[in-house]
């Protein structure tokens, strides 16, 4: 669905540029790249800062003019750094993915236009534009590198098709054969890791059983907050033992730090 949105690059001065906007496209899952009067196109360069994603250049569409980039599209996004004091809908790069993909799951074609290096798009390249798109960047600094935008507004879009199509939008472990040890521990084991480390406290002398007061239950409520996982829980009921073992004179037996 995301290969409903296709990238305009217009009147690219650079073709690192052009690399590097095609780059981005495909870490985010999108390969649809057109170039309206590419200044150098193809180019070594290009192919360079594309770094592995030369496969959105060689299918990169080459036309003159920015009408003939539109073609087909229901929805177009033109992104504009300035203001230029035009009465148009302005739209920040996440509410510009959200009418992205509710266009794309219409079936619709929607185009993210960017203009040249030195000067963005033109106020006529801007009105043929349904919504204009604003990074809010830092206004000491404001003006984004091409690819950079693009990245930006590429991220949003995949972001938005991830939340809509409920995939994880974070990296995790715990997946099919992966390492036991790093699976957060169940209720029963820490339910006797509480046990043990009362024990402990008591047998240091840091909790009264006869005047508990809230110990307890406060550590309770601060390791419900730390998400702890088995090899974690395996080094602190480790630091307990080898505690209770001074507390009583036993010989500590040697480890190695390997955790």
């Amino acid at each position: 669905m995301l290969q409903n949105i296709r990238v305009v690059l217009v009147n690219t001065s650079h073709p690192g540029n052009i690399g590097g906007a095609a780059r981005a496209m495909k870490n985010m899952g999108l390969n649809r790249l057109v170039l309206v009067d590419p200044q150098e196109f193809p180019s070594p360069k290009a192919d360079a800062r594309a770094s592995g994603a030369t496969d959105v250049l060689e299918a990169a569409q080459v036309v003159a003019t920015l009408e003939e980039a539109l073609v087909g599209c229901s929805l177009v996004f033109g992104t504009s750094a300035r203001d230029r004091h035009i009465p148009w809908p302005l739209l920040d790069p996440r509410e510009t993915a959200s009418k992205c993909l509710e266009q794309i799951q219409a079936g619709g074609e929607v185009a993210l236009v960017f203009g040249r290096e030195y000067a963005g798009l033109t106020n006529q390249e801007l009105q043929r534009c349904h919504f204009h798109v604003h990074i809010p960047s830092d206004p000491e600094f404001g003006s984004l590198n091409l690819a950079a935008a693009v990245q930006v507004l590429v991220y949003e879009a995949r972001m938005a098709w991830l939340a809509a199509h409920d995939q994880p939008t974070k990296m995790t472990k715990l997946e099919a054969g992966a390492d036991v040890n790093a699976q957060p521990v169940t209720a029963d084991e820490l339910e006797q890791y509480f046990v043990h480390l009362e024990q402990t406290l008591i047998e240091i002398g840091f909790l009264i059983p006869e005047r508990p007061r809230h110990l307890m239950s406060r550590l309770r409520r601060l390791y419900g907050r730390a998400d702890v996982t088995r090899l974690e829980m395996n080094i602190l009921r480790g630091i307990l033992t080898e505690t209770q073992k001074t507390v009583r004179g036993e010989p500590h037996k040697r480890r190695e730090n390997d955790v």
